[in-house]
């Protein structure tokens, strides 16, 4: 698009993210289109977006030129006249409706009609193209996303807001029609749903929502931390807080159902449980229990935490304990596991994700976590006979702390060490 705006950021977040997930099973992903504008880059660099820059189209050239020689050939497809009202770069007509029908290709709009197919509709492709075959060359081993029960190592997921679903469906149709392979074959779409913005006072863009963002974060932190969030030091903490709150908000909710901006100043806030921010302060809790721990270890205070070999897990007795352990500790692989699933649809073109998975199991940690945390007392007085209970439990958060840094991992999300 011209310009980045709180709908493409969805599907790009939600791509992104769904990438980080489907590596950590060891799936190799390529993701396409690369960016060409630069305002769009800066903006996803600041988001800790892993995107590809522009492909160079001179590297695209022979890729563009065959897929015009098979139109060329393509019964499907027609010389277009150049006249007044016609689009600038038009190569030719194709009849996607009819390759549809013939075809028996369901889950398609069945307004798919003509497509005026131009050299950038044919670099898009090309750029599609270039993806698969580096999937197929540079790692040929590597294990079969469980998207598909096929044969085949590659399957396409076209990440895509629903207010753009038909113009990723032309694209579609016509890979099939150009490139007859299995791959093509396999084309699935993850659609989002629409972002509503509420209180704009024009369109607006996705850099000036982080920007906003970002303000609203600032003030908040100053209104509950005083002097110390204008230290220069704070900077990047609030910037790692203000991506938090944006992933978060795009990306906790289920990707078919609508997601709602408040742009307001109470838009945001450094206490709402359902927020990045509360998950990330809780994270950064964690942290400081640790380096309080080990600070103490220094002084002498305490001995080192001992091999868990030796710890004395009989000492949990607290129901909070127990409910962090079989409620995230143990079910954490299969959590992950199952938010890259990415199922097969019983019939048609559209596939569902459980990419709320993730963020959703961490507010719920982070809420559980915050309620055992202010409850116990972790590092008790340094008396021997104490040690064992303090130690089984430093473990179990040992434990919780790689959970959290982990899920984090899958969102770009860098643990912070201190709030």
């Amino acid at each position: 698009p011209a310009a980045l705006r709180p709908r493409h950021l969805r599907s790009v977040l939600l791509a992104d993210h769904l990438a980080q997930l489907l590596h950590a099973q060891g799936v190799g992903v390529r993701l396409v289109p690369a960016l060409s504008e630069e305002r769009s880059w800066d903006i996803l660099r600041q988001l800790r977006i892993d995107w590809p820059s522009s492909s160079s189209a001179s590297s695209l050239a022979d890729a563009v030129s065959a897929l015009k020689g098979v139109l060329g050939r393509c019964p499907c497809a027609a010389a277009c006249e150049q006249g007044p009202g016609t689009a600038e770069g038009v190569v030719c007509k194709v009849q996607l409706k009819s390759f549809v029908e013939q075809q028996g290709l369901l889950g398609y709009d069945p307004n798919l009609d003509a497509l005026l197919v131009t050299e950038g509709t044919l670099l898009s492709l090309a750029e599609l193209q270039e993806a698969v075959l580096q999937c197929s060359v540079s790692d040929p081993t590597a294990p079969c996303a469980s998207c598909f029960q096929s044969s085949s190592c590659c399957s396409i997921v076209h990440v895509v807001n629903c207010e753009e679903e038909f113009q990723q469906q032309q694209l579609d149709v016509l890979w099939r029609i150009l490139d007859p392979g299995a791959h093509t074959a396999l084309q699935k779409h993850l659609v989002c749903g629409p972002v509503k913005v509420t209180n704009p006072s024009s369109p607006i863009e996705a850099d000036e929502y982080f920007q906003l963002r970002k303000r609203q974060m600032y003030e908040a932190s100053v209104m509950k931390y005083g002097e110390l969030a204008q230290d220069e030091a704070w900077t990047e903490v609030i910037d790692t807080l203000t991506v938090a709150a944006i992933r978060f908000e795009m990306l906790s909710t289920a990707h078919r159902s609508q997601i709602t901006l408040d742009l307001e100043n109470n838009g945001i806030s450094t206490k709402g449980t359902k927020s990045g921010a509360f998950v990330m302060y809780n994270c950064a809790r964690l942290a400081t229990l640790f380096n309080t721990f080990h600070q103490a270890v220094e002084r002498g205070t305490y001995p080192p935490l001992p091999p868990v070999s030796e710890l004395n897990f009989s000492c949990l007795r607290e129901e909070g304990e127990w409910l962090l352990l079989f409620n995230y500790l143990l079910p954490f692989p299969e959590v992950l596991q199952q938010a890259a699933q990415l199922p097969p649809p019983s019939k048609g073109i559209r596939i569902t994700a459980n990419t709320e998975t993730i963020c959703k199991f961490l507010i719920q940690l982070s809420m559980d976590f915050s309620s055992y945390y202010n409850r116990v007392h972790i590092l008790g007085e340094p008396f021997p006979h104490l040690y064992d209970q303090m130690f089984a439990r430093l473990q179990l958060l040992g434990a919780l702390r790689d959970v959290f840094h982990n899920a984090l991992a899958t969102l770009h999300l860098p643990p912070l060490s201190q709030i």
